[in-house]
């Protein structure tokens, strides 16, 4: 006896070529308008975080967000296959890149901390 879950396998497997009848065109229904993708958009910024290489990065930070930026960052997870944590890697990357009185702040910290 097969359980469920092996004949919806066995099933899933067998349909594409099986259950192809000729003469049977049998469409979906569509209801009211179909929605398109419309075509992404390839912006230099996304093609920089999506070029943008963590994985050599072993160090973790916890991080805490109000709730509506991290549902937007989530959200931006769905809609562009990015991951989040490669996104905020590149934000705080970008960040230090173009602000380098941040870096210089430090800087100064470290060396007043050495005295």
């Amino acid at each position: 006896m097969k359980s469920l879950a092996d004949q919806l396998r066995e099933k899933l497997v067998t349909t594409p070529e099986k259950e192809k009848v000729p003469g049977s065109k049998k469409e979906p229904a569509v209801s009211g308008k179909v929605r398109e993708k419309p075509p992404k958009a390839t912006l230099p910024i996304m093609e920089a975080i999506a070029a943008f290489d963590n994985s050599q990065n072993k160090t973790m930070v916890h991080v805490r967000f109000d709730s509506k930026t991290a549902d937007t960052m989530n959200k931006f997870k769905m809609a562009t296959n990015i991951d989040v944590t490669k996104f905020v890697a590149f934000a705080v990357k970008n960040l230090f890149e173009t602000h380098p009185e941040l870096k210089t702040i430090i800087k100064q910290f470290i060396q007043n901390t050495e005295l």
